[in-house]
């Protein structure tokens, strides 16, 4: 659910032997904050960062309550030091890579370049590419935006879905083989989540465009709605850069081995380590020849309180300060059902139930006991949004139309093997699970004590 890392990223805090990380001071954990945030809920979130057996490096929450943002926190460091003294805490503005809810993001520029007549939805996406882009088992069958939105596209990462700018998306399918396709599902007919779906969209925008993926998408989104961050933190300012979060692990870069009483080990965006390179050959690089560069899947670096704005520009209708960002018909039609997992799970790969269904770059979750989707426990929370897991992060972008309430979480760094750390009610991660547990019922439900 992530793009590949380039380059070596630098190691940290080796030898050190933290087991637990106290929440730093001013991060709201002994306070209650201005809109008399619940104590509560700081003190179990707080608990869950904390937890000994299955730290986290960081985390940062809001949520949205009848449309309005009712609880927005943060824990943890961005940065570790040599000791909690020498480390910097999260920050309301702190920026994070939030991996696969990049996906979602991207497809809120692209339905502005659908509302402007420049895409459409149902026409082969070879016509925008410039190259014929058929599965070579179905070669009668084009790729649309539609089928690599909702992941039915028969487009596949085993031959890879990342390049440097030297690469055209032309010449990796030319070179790729059976390796880039479904050999048995046809186009439109079977989900299976695909990262490479989001480089041909990127660079399908690029190429209607004429605009570069990471500054048009300052255009379409970002910019409008007055929000830091982007999909290049080489271009970021001086303040962007130090305010990003590291992500981390508790394992090293090579190995599959968990350590949740060693070291945090960074893993990316250690900005502290090294300056934000641009892109080896971006300079001559051509527009609409492979977005990949900038990482639509997974690269955008951003705040919860960033994201908090997005959310309430869906609930709002397309609008933000009186303006019209996206018509509502846009909205509808981009979470709207595309794909829905069939009673015998012949229509797709559910990755353990967590995919059940999905839109156009967004993931519905129906609450529905026992069916692995839930986001909630005990709770009625149907939802829309998007998951992300990458480099030791774990995000989530949640909203309820119906009911205008909605949950941003991103924790910048897991300390113990996902895997042996499983869910209860869910396909999520254990420490997933109580997060927006915690959060709907302390920041949204208003009932702790929910069961």
């Amino acid at each position: 659910m992530h793009n590949k890392m380039t380059g070596l990223l630098g190691l940290l805090l080796l030898g050190t032997t933290w087991t637990a990380l106290a929440a730093p001071p001013g991060s709201g954990a002994d306070t209650t904050g201005p809109d008399g945030q619940p104590r509560a809920l700081d003190a179990t979130l707080a608990a869950i960062v904390d937890d000994p057996a299955h730290p986290l490096a960081s985390l940062s929450v809001l949520a949205i309550r009848q449309g309005k943002v009712s609880y927005q926190q943060q824990f943890g460091y961005r940065h570790m030091g040599a000791t909690p003294a020498d480390s910097l805490p999260v920050t309301p503005a702190t920026l994070f890579r939030i991996a696969s809810v990049s996906k979602m993001m991207t497809t809120l520029g692209l339905m502005r370049l659908v509302e402007q007549g420049k895409l459409s939805l149902d026409q082969d996406v070879g016509v925008y590419l410039g190259f014929s882009l058929r599965n070579p088992h179905f070669p009668q069958q084009p790729l649309t935006l539609r089928s690599l939105l909702s992941h039915t596209s028969s487009l596949r990462d085993a031959g890879g879905y990342a390049w440097g700018p030297e690469r055209s998306l032309r010449d990796v399918f030319t070179a790729g083989g059976d390796l880039m396709w479904d050999a048995a599902a046809a186009p439109g007919r079977y989900f299976t989540y695909a990262n490479l779906n989001w480089g041909v969209i990127g660079t399908v925008m690029e190429k209607v465009t004429g605009e570069r993926f990471d500054l048009l998408m300052r255009r379409l989104l970002l910019d409008p709605l007055d929000v830091r961050g982007g999909y290049n933190p080489a271009a970021f300012s001086a303040d962007e850069v130090a305010n990003t979060a590291t992500l981390y692990r508790k394992r090293t870069l090579d190995t599959e081995v968990w350590q949740p009483a060693g070291p945090w080990i960074a893993q990316a965006d250690d900005f502290h380590a090294r300056a934000p390179d641009a892109p080896a050959g971006l300079a001559h690089y051509a527009i609409g020849s492979n977005a990949t560069v900038f990482s639509p899947t997974g690269g955008l670096r951003i705040s919860a309180a960033g994201l908090g704005k997005v959310m309430q520009m869906l609930l709002d209708g397309g609008r933000h300060q009186g303006k019209q960002l996206l018509q509502p018909a846009s909205i509808a039609l981009m979470f709207g059902r595309q794909w829905q997992l069939a009673p015998d799970a012949g229509n797709g790969d559910s990755e353990r139930g967590l995919y059940r269904a999905w839109g156009l770059g967004n993931q519905q979750f129906d609450a529905v006991a026992g069916q692995g989707n839930g986001l909630a426990e005990g709770a009625s929370f149907t939802a829309v949004g998007h998951l992300g897991d990458a480099y030791g992060l774990v995000s989530a972008f949640v909203l309820d139309f119906k009911n205008r309430n909605g949950m941003v979480m991103l924790v910048g760094g897991t300390g113990s093997d996902p895997a042996q750390h499983a869910g209860t009610y869910s396909a999520m991660g254990r420490s997933e699970e109580r997060i927006l547990t915690a959060l709907y019922r302390g920041a949204i439900a208003n009932n702790p004590s929910l069961h």
